[in-house]
């Protein structure tokens, strides 16, 4: 079937966090969330069990479909061959971070993360009582790349246990090269640093790029986990089900030995297993609608704010974008964006507290009319300026 990501939906009065804030107004743009319809087979997967009138107690393992519909999409979209038995379900991404964050990572030990990057990360390691070490990465006129040399210094700290990587890289967007991504691997495999690499992104890449599994590209696969999950690939986070990928037994036995039992809705499974078998033709689909939703929002500033940097994402629906060429404070800019124009976007802060100022980060899956209404917005709250 054609979908239709043109059509705008309202999600005010539907529990959705993005919709929260401002009024009815106000365009949020700053939650990795999308406002596009989800693929008519989990729609209607949702609607079997919904008519079933019963919700009690349940369990993935009940179905092996849970984990060879998982199986049979990585290894058709992404050539990576995972077995059901490396498959751990969790509650929502931060499930299984969190308990092997706190396995690998004791109270007052360094958690190295990559900023800018996804704020949650530092977040959270201040809340577990742990050290944020910062390996900023290098900006390239809005191309980034890793600091090796700074990563080989944090990792032989003997403080630093372990490293949280994002691949593909929220919020610069970078797909890691499989080179970038071994030399990685082989820092944190010489120091004893566990990594664990987030990919929830990982299906959300342009054209012409290309997605290397951290452990497919590792060669100790008992130093890292991979997180993956129908959350971001087919907006779906409200059903609060991803999965760790563990390729090593040993590892995999550690993990599970008091791990807490997962117990996913009735909803999440069944959404789970429809995405993951019959997704393909809307996963085609909504790509080529955010890939001319970029396009749309570059081609817009470079004719009507080109002071406004924005480096084309390899990965992932979010723009990252550099409003330091107006020379204006931080304040200032988050107050002409969210006031004036009334658009909310995230602040560069929140993903890079040194170096974020004056970044912000703006997700762009919804329906075009509305994206571009807030661009139009945001450039007329800067005309005096221009």
């Amino acid at each position: 079937m054609r979908y239709d990501f043109d059509t705008v939906i309202d999600r005010r009065g539907t529990y959705a966090i993005k919709w929260m804030r401002g009024n009815e107004n106000t365009i949020p743009l700053m939650v990795a969330d999308m406002d596009l319809q989800s693929p008519k087979p989990v729609i209607d997967a949702m609607h079997r069990v919904a008519d079933h009138m019963m919700y009690g107690y349940s369990m993935h393992i009940t179905d092996p479909r849970y984990f060879t519909s998982l199986c049979r999409w990585f290894a058709h979209r992404h050539g990576w061959e995972i077995q059901p038995d490396e498959i751990i379900s969790s509650h929502g991404t931060f499930g299984a971070l969190t308990h092997v964050a706190h396995m690998y990572a004791k109270p007052g030990q360094g958690i190295i993360v990559m900023d800018p990057v996804y704020g949650h990360f530092s977040q959270d390691i201040v809340k577990w009582g742990n050290e944020v070490v910062r390996c900023h990465l290098i900006n390239n006129d809005g191309y980034y790349t890793i600091n090796y040399d700074l990563l080989e210094q944090q990792a032989s700290d003997p403080n630093n246990t372990l490293l949280i990587f994002c691949n593909p890289h929220n919020p610069v967007g970078r797909v890691w090269k499989r080179e970038e991504i071994a030399k990685v691997a082989e820092i944190c495999e010489k120091h004893g640093v566990f990594v664990i690499s987030d990919e929830v992104h990982c299906d959300h890449i342009r054209k012409g790029q290309k997605y290397t599994p951290f452990l497919s590209a590792c060669g100790d696969k008992s130093n890292a986990i991979c997180l993956v999950g129908i959350n971001k690939s087919f907006n779906m986070a409200g059903l609060s089900c991803s999965n760790a990928i563990v390729q090593d037994k040993g590892l995999y036995e550690r993990i599970m030995k008091d791990y807490p039992m997962p117990m996913p809705t009735p909803f999440a499974i069944a959404g789970h297993i429809a995405a993951y078998e019959e997704g393909d033709e809307w996963m085609d689909q909504v790509s080529e609608y955010i890939e001319g939703n970029i396009d749309c929002v570059i081609d817009f500033f470079a004719k009507e704010m080109p002071q406004v940097k924005i480096c084309k994402p390899e990965g992932t629906y979010c723009l990252w974008m550099d409003f330091r060429a107006l020379g204006l404070s931080d304040e200032e800019v988050h107050k002409r964006i969210y006031e004036d124009a009334n658009v909310l976007l995230q602040d560069g802060t929140v993903h890079d507290p040194v170096e974020g100022q004056c970044f912000q980060r703006m997700c762009v899956p919804c329906a075009r009319s509305v994206l571009m209404e807030a661009c139009s917005r945001i450039v007329k709250a800067f005309e005096d300026v221009l």
